[in-house]
């Protein structure tokens, strides 16, 4: 399922990250604010606890995130409280699935492609992982298909990411005020 179902300003929504292989990767949560012509937007606040196989933390600062309409990715933006370098956190990735669990408390799940695009403070936009790609690509059997498609969406993201086109423009910006409100 491509679009959720029944979401109200306020559920939980726990994205559950996969890799090509079925095995675990990260589970993130947040709380839906809403959506618009881009996708749907989710708030996570300082300190949620985050985890994968291996690893666990809580934020460091507020969040959101956008499970967009098309395209295979989801994309993170942190704002100036973020202690980190990172502003825009693009994951390539496929699958994406609507799974609701009971009233109020939705599951997102989707399959992490390795391939990262990212604006940093530092050192600008980039795509990160590019090794780590490769290397699954071959341990995976990724499709030849899927590939292309990865890989042109990465190319899709790196110049809307470094363009500043929507959503990546300052539309997040709405969303952190509608989060912290």
């Amino acid at each position: 399922m491509r679009e959720p179902e029944n979401l109200t300003p306020g559920d939980l929504v726990v994205a559950r990250n996969r890799k090509w292989n079925g095995k675990a990767h990260w589970v993130v949560p947040g709380r839906y604010l809403g959506e618009d012509q881009h996708g749907w937007w989710f708030f996570q606040g300082t300190h949620e606890f985050c985890s994968r196989p291996g690893a666990a933390f809580h934020t460091e600062s507020d969040n959101v995130w956008l499970v967009p309409r098309t395209g295979e990715y989801v994309a993170t933006f942190y704002d100036d409280t973020y202690p980190g370098d990172f502003r825009i956190y693009v994951d390539l990735a496929t699958g994406h699935e609507w799974k609701p669990i009971r009233p109020g408390v939705t599951e997102f799940h989707m399959i992490d492609m390795d391939l990262d695009v990212i604006r940093s403070v530092r050192r600008g936009v980039f795509v990160d992982d590019e090794d780590e790609f490769a290397e699954h690509r071959l341990q995976m059997n990724y499709p030849a298909d899927v590939v292309h498609s990865i890989q042109s969406a990465s190319d899709q993201l790196y110049q809307a990411v470094q363009a500043q086109d929507a959503p990546f423009d300052g539309t997040d910006r709405e969303w952190f005020r509608k989060g912290r409100a």
